[in-house]
């Protein structure tokens, strides 16, 4: 299922309170976020009444429904602030929730869509394992029938949103090896065998949660079986990532704007051999090299997501999917440089934490991992080249 999105009125309406929400209400929050690692719960009420957990869930499930190109339009302004902020709701808009509405069943979607797209249920996506990361098809997550349940023991690793989660998106293997032995369940986070690790440490996003999820005979209907078949998850799983790729180099571009915008201010105001240093050409060059990546990156964005909105409903398009890898490669890897230069255009205050660049180059690392590494999307952008027509 794909929305087409609000019309263009409603749109430019819920963008500009976006704006304004991240301009006077989360930007001067990021400091107090990087200091206690929690995002204010006060905050969370607000996004949840600005109805932000459900974005791209469709109105007829409680959601605000926006079409892909307009999903990655908000996902650039949260892009310009802590990168926590957009963490507390983007797996109910993306990895945690999609999986549901584009293979769940009807009676999946109206239990569980409302209840995230209110922010009442937080979903999370658990893929990850300690060996199965760039390679989910390795994934060693057992789920074994019994009954009319299957009882599934594992391990999931840096799941995101685990701490927060009611339920999870998990994948885990019902079959043989490969992609075809993986199915996708809706797990409850009170399931008894369900238990948490302690929260990872991570070099940056402060305000992030995320966490081992450890399952012990951990027992679910077969009904929970997203689609109630066996054997479709992987297949589910692609399909959410590649929304969920559009969406991180969207947040890429927003972020590589913050960045931008913190060198050119600073580069006005401080001044050097008597002059500002944005007046010096070396200076201007790295700025304006981000400038122009900047650009490239976020016009791809946009290109690759009208791309995504014209294909068929919840079908998988193999040049939209080659695409949005591309998307997520360059961004991610763009946002990168930006930081760098962002930290070099402030010199040795670059490198002090009272200036956001340095929060905002550790922040950005972690967007070139998850959602499939660089190299993961080289793969899949090289194998596409080289299919036979």
């Amino acid at each position: 299922m794909t929305s087409k999105g609000l019309d263009s009125e409603s749109f430019e309406l819920l963008l500009a309170s976006v704006q304004r929400f991240i301009r006077e209400r989360l930007v001067p929050a990021e400091n107090d976020v990087e200091e206690h690692d929690e995002v204010p719960a006060k905050l969370v009420d607000d996004m949840k009444e600005m109805g932000l957990f459900g974005l791209s869930i469709p109105e007829e499930y409680g959601g605000i429904g926006l079409s892909m190109a307009q999903e990655v339009r908000v996902a650039y302004e949260f892009g310009q602030t802590s990168l926590a902020f957009r963490s507390v709701f983007g797996t109910n808009v993306g990895i945690g929730s999609q999986g549901i509405l584009m293979d769940g069943t009807e009676a999946q979607k109206g239990e569980l869509l409302p209840r995230v797209a209110s922010g009442d249920l937080i979903m999370s996506f658990a893929l990850t394992e300690p060996d199965a990361g760039s390679d989910p098809a390795a994934l060693k997550t057992r789920a074994v029938l019994d009954g009319d349940h299957y009882v599934i023991d594992g391990v999931k690793r840096f799941i995101t949103n685990a701490p927060r989660a009611g339920a999870f998106t998990l994948m885990a293997r019902t079959g043989g090896e490969g992609a075809g032995g993986i199915s996708a369940f809706i797990v409850p986070s009170d399931t008894p065998g369900l238990s948490l690790g302690k929260p990872d440490k991570k070099m940056g996003q402060r305000g992030t949660k995320t966490c081992d999820v450890v399952l012990d005979g951990v027992r679910v209907p077969a009904a929970n079986i997203i689609g109630g078949e066996a054997g479709k998850g992987f297949k589910t799983a692609m399909k959410v990532l590649d929304r969920g790729r559009l969406h991180v180099a969207a947040l890429s571009c927003g972020m590589a704007k913050r960045i931008l915008d913190e060198a050119v201010a600073y580069a006005r105001e401080r001044k050097q051999f008597g002059q500002r240093i944005g007046d010096f050409q070396l200076v201007q060059a790295m700025l304006a090299d981000s400038q122009a990546e900047l650009y490239a990156g976020w016009s791809m964005v946009q290109d690759c997501a009208l791309r995504y909105d014209a294909k068929p409903a919840g079908k998988r398009d193999a040049e939209v999917s080659m695409l949005a890898s591309c998307a997520k490669l360059f961004c991610t890897e763009m946002v990168g440089r930006v930081a760098d230069r962002g930290v070099q255009v402030h010199g040795g205050a670059g490198y002090i934490n009272e200036y956001k660049v340095e929060r905002f180059y550790r922040d950005v690392r972690l967007l070139r991992l998850y959602e499939g590494t660089t190299q993961i999307q080289q793969l899949i952008i090289g194998r596409a080249l080289m299919q036979d027509d």
